[in-house]
């Protein structure tokens, strides 16, 4: 019993890791952070969110957060500020645009794109051009070579 309750203590802290001075004093405004913190990517480790990061940088963003947090913006206007400072890449998903639509549907399109000029291709009938007369009398003669 006292090694589950050990090990249920330790998740806890490592769960509970950020330090509490960083934390908002407001349980709301905290709770508005953390749900930002979960759609910003780190930008050291560009698969994790700044909420699972460790990295200094991911720190310096949360701290940003919540001192955009703090001073009575938004979370549409933090995002804004983000996605202006550090491009859309900062966003663990991104907002739906049409670059973004042609960036993602590209590859699809030269895909499709060449399937069909692959299909178009096989299928159609190779015209050959006919052997000039210099050409067949050259290969009459190198026909005439072998056999002998």
């Amino acid at each position: 019993m006292r090694k589950l309750l050990a090990i249920c203590a330790a998740i806890f802290c490592i769960a509970a890791a950020s330090d509490p001075a960083e934390r908002l004093p407001d349980p709301g405004q905290e709770a508005r952070a953390r749900a930002i913190f979960a759609e910003v990517r780190c930008l050291v480790c560009q698969n994790e969110s700044i909420d699972d990061s460790s990295a200094e940088l991911a720190g310096d963003l949360r701290r940003l957060v919540r001192d955009q947090i703090k001073s009575g913006r938004s979370d549409d206007q933090v995002r804004t500020y983000l996605t202006d400072r550090y491009g859309e890449f900062v966003l663990l998903k991104p907002a739906f645009s049409w670059g973004n639509a042609a960036l993602w549907g590209a590859p699809f399109v030269v895909v499709i794109l060449g399937l069909f000029l692959l299909l178009r291709n096989l299928g159609a009938p190779r015209p050959y051009a006919e052997l000039s007369q210099d050409e067949a009398a050259r290969l009459a003669a190198l026909a005439d070579k072998e056999q002998t």
